[in-house]
């Protein structure tokens, strides 16, 4: 048995590799399990459930979660195999960009997983013909309000298809074509309301094979999900676990994993960088509680875990193998521990990870192996492999399997856009034909916006965005986002945004790490008040730039060096509107929202 369609997929499970446990989810503090066969079950009650309110094939049904739930995969699943096209939305997204989204797509229905989603949803202004919550039961009434369109629970809405329902069901999988449209996905857009992407069951398909050959995923491996499924990255993945028979256990919020971690003992999860940056945080938290000794050892070993020699062809030295051998018994075991003790594989995504990071992860023995993609392209263009020879830090990996990479125009360094082809790129922009002509070649290539070059031949690495460079009063060219990295590698810098379009230097916004600061304060026998004064203390400001000054001398080249900077006491969130929900910079919004700043940083 094969699968090309997306529906298929858990028919191959439950053909290949049947489970007792297919799909656990967190509920009111407790886990509830679903087997393969209740997964199938539960699709198909849905599936006849929607059909008897009258939904059609072609209608858009949008999904608002705050996060991912068997409830969120059934529902996807019931749609698809119906023909109803489903429309993620981001539970970050701003109401106007939710009416938007309803109005461009035409939604018929929304689900929700609870009240809180559902009122942003009515926040939107928007009134589709039916309201669906995750929720099995009205909980007093909470989900009913006083609004005309009252929400159907997902009790309500299942139902035992009778043999006429199942028929219906049965001739409109036969009629969907591995070519329609599978879903629609609104990119979370760093300027302007967000696109609608258009994926066929072939795009997602197409990429969920390629990823199954080079990940290690399988019935005997359990899998966390945490990341958003209105996200292409985590839902794609969902799929390659269904394929590959893993178990995929849903998290009920991202601030729980340090208690469901050790509860779920996974084997693998996907994550942004910021969750490998809060974990290592965290083991700097613990280092600057410990005693002398306890400090010493592990800052011995987190220094030694940031040198890990195994890239790509590089041997392990023999004497940095025995050294790492003392740090996992000291150590390293015991950071394993605390992630459930099972954890051997992380693929991180969305953002560009610290290559410090990866090494000291992978020297705890944990692989972590950065890709690359775009909703547009379903989403994996690139990706390092978890076998010997397959990775090399700082870069986004090698081209997936069916995937075609070229750099276009590039310079004397090999740099250029990066442009792609195959069957995961997506079918365009919903009605937006003309901006989809645009990002395609006259040849076919799918033009990403993305800046970057070959390293080592074959090993994709991303050096900033198209759109986001500028150009200082001395005519040269800076790439803000690689400033960016540079800048945020300090355990004392947070978050940065690089500025200097027309300006004659290069100038940053700085949130910085105030965990760490509150730790070198007490160090330092600085006191300590709120962040939005301490961004004024001297001290404080002496420090940043020292940190700074360091950055621009070991890492940043003559036009690139920041001469200025601003700090700012509140984190950027997707929430204020200051982060896409991928957790990439609006720098319109922040430049708008600190014009001020960034004024004062140029006088």
């Amino acid at each position: 048995m094969d699968f090309t369609r997306l529906f298929e997929i858990l028919e191959y499970q439950q053909h290949r590799y049947p489970q007792q446990v297919a799909l656990a989810g967190r509920e009111r503090g407790s886990w509830k399990t679903w087997s393969t066969a209740e997964v199938l079950a539960g699709r198909d009650r849905l599936s006849a459930g929607l059909l008897h309110l009258g939904l059609h094939k072609g209608d858009r049904i949008g999904i608002l979660a705050h996060c991912g739930s068997p409830q969120w995969t059934m529902a996807d699943a019931a749609m698809l195999q119906i023909g109803i096209v489903p429309v993620p939305i981001h539970s970050t997204a701003r109401p106007d960009e939710i009416a938007h989204i309803a109005r461009d797509t035409g939604m018929r229905g929304c689900f929700v997983s609870n009240p809180d989603m559902l009122d942003k949803i009515r926040a939107a202004g928007i009134s589709p013909d039916f309201f669906f919550t995750f929720e099995e039961q009205e909980n007093n009434n909470t989900l009913a309000g006083e609004h005309s369109v009252v929400p159907i629970t997902w009790n309500t809405l299942l139902r035992e298809p009778d043999q006429q329902q199942r028929d219906k069901i049965q001739y409109l999988r036969d009629g969907i074509r591995e070519s329609d449209l599978a879903t629609l996905l609104y990119t979370s857009g760093t300027t302007g309301q967000p696109k609608g992407v258009m994926l066929t069951h072939a795009n997602i398909v197409s990429n969920v094979k390629s990823v199954l050959a080079i990940v290690p995923v399988g019935p005997e491996v359990t899998a966390m999900s945490f990341l958003p499924l209105s996200h292409i990255f985590e839902r794609m993945v969902t799929y390659v676990y269904q394929a590959a028979g893993t178990p995929v256990w849903y998290a009920d919020a991202v601030e729980n994993l340090p208690h469901i971690l050790p509860e779920v003992r996974p084997h693998i999860f996907t994550a942004v960088p910021r969750i490998l940056e809060r974990m290592h945080e965290r083991l700097l938290e613990e280092r600057n509680k410990s005693g002398i000794l306890k400090r010493k050892i592990l800052d011995w070993a987190i220094a030694l875990g940031e040198r890990f020699p195994y890239s790509g062809g590089q041997a392990m030295p023999a004497d940095y193998r025995l050294k790492r051998l003392v740090a996992d018994l000291l150590v390293f075991r015991h950071w394993r521990k605390r992630m459930g003790g099972r954890i051997r594989y992380i693929a991180v995504g969305a953002a560009a990870l610290q290559p410090r990071l990866g090494r000291l992860f992978s020297a705890a023995h944990i692989d972590v192996r950065e890709g690359y993609g775009l909703t547009e392209t379903s989403p994996v263009i690139a990706f390092n492999r978890f076998e010997p020879g397959g990775v090399h830090f700082g870069t986004v990996g090698i081209p997936a399997p069916g995937m075609e990479v070229r750099i276009a125009d590039p310079d004397e360094q090999g740099e250029g856009e990066i442009e792609v082809r195959g069957p995961n790129v997506m079918e365009g922009y919903l009605n937006l034909p003309d901006e989809t002509a645009v990002r395609f070649t006259a040849d076919g290539w799918f033009k990403t916006g993305d800046l970057g070059t070959f390293e080592f031949k074959r090993f994709l690495k991303i050096t900033g965005r198209k759109s986001e460079i500028f150009k200082t009063t001395t005519g040269k060219f800076v790439a803000p986002a690689f400033v960016e990295q540079q800048l945020t590698l300090s355990p004392f810098i947070s978050q940065a945004m690089a500025t200097g379009l027309n300006r004659p230097f290069v100038g940053a916004l700085i949130v910085p790490n105030f965990d760490m600061l509150e730790e070198w304060c007490r160090e330092n026998k600085v006191h300590w008040t709120a962040p939005q004064y301490m961004i004024l203390n001297p001290k404080i400001q002496k420090l940043l730039r020292q940190e700074i000054e360091r950055i621009n001398e070991e890492r940043l080249g003559t036009i690139e060096k920041v001469r200025a900077f601003q700090l700012l006491h509140e984190p950027w969130t997707s929430e204020s509107g200051m982060l896409t929900p991928t957790l990439k910079l609006r720098r319109e919004v922040i430049h708008q929202q600190f014009a001020e700043e960034i004024e004062k940083m140029f006088q």
